[in-house]
């Protein structure tokens, strides 16, 4: 089996919630030793604000494509078994979730690894936009992980002129992925 039919990505219509069990089974297979998840839900303040709830809006063609590509990354750095990574476009109320990822492997150093990467880098590229509505307002946030890469390409030129590599990972830590970013060559 090749590793696109190991890899499950998809986006969620509106007013719908993502079934975790689904996920879960798709990863689950006799010869994966480790199933690692992250569930990321709406929480009910955000900096002393009371959240009501969070709105998501995306560029699915491209989204889909660049979860693709960041879960072909990963199995190119680790061991994985397979992957699944959902997220919720729409309202999504408190206590729900709005972006679920699984992955399985043999053992469980890679899948943990692999599972920080894919949400750390889903958060930093792939173009799903947040909404915060709160009790007296609402706000578009950027992720702090996109800040980070958007600073890191802005340095000495913008982003135009350099190019962007996503580093071998130590399969035995569960660390920041290492983004090495180098000057084209004119």
């Amino acid at each position: 089996m090749n590793s696109e039919e190991k890899t499950l990505v998809e986006i969620i219509d509106d007013n719908n919630q993502i079934d975790l069990a689904k996920y879960i089974n798709y990863v689950s297979a006799p010869q994966a030793g480790a199933i690692a998840t992250f569930s990321g839900t709406t929480r009910d303040t955000f900096e002393g604000k009371t959240v009501v709830e969070l709105r998501y809006e995306a560029y699915i063609p491209m989204a889909i494509k660049n979860l693709k590509s960041i879960c072909s990354a990963a199995r190119s750095s680790w061991d994985l078994h397979s992957i699944a990574v959902a997220h919720r476009l729409g309202i999504v109320p408190v206590g729900e979730t709005s972006v679920f990822v699984a992955v399985s492997a043999t053992h469980r150093a890679d899948a943990l690894d692999a599972c920080k990467f894919l949400i750390d880098e889903l958060k930093a590229s792939v173009p799903i936009w947040k909404k915060e509505v709160y009790s007296d307002g609402e706000v578009w946030k950027e992720n702090p992980e996109f800040l980070e890469r958007r600073l890191e390409l802005g340095k000495d030129g913008g982003c135009c002129r350099r190019k962007i590599e996503t580093a071998a990972h130590d399969k035995k830590s569960c660390s920041k992925p290492k983004v090495k970013v180098e000057e084209a060559i004119d």
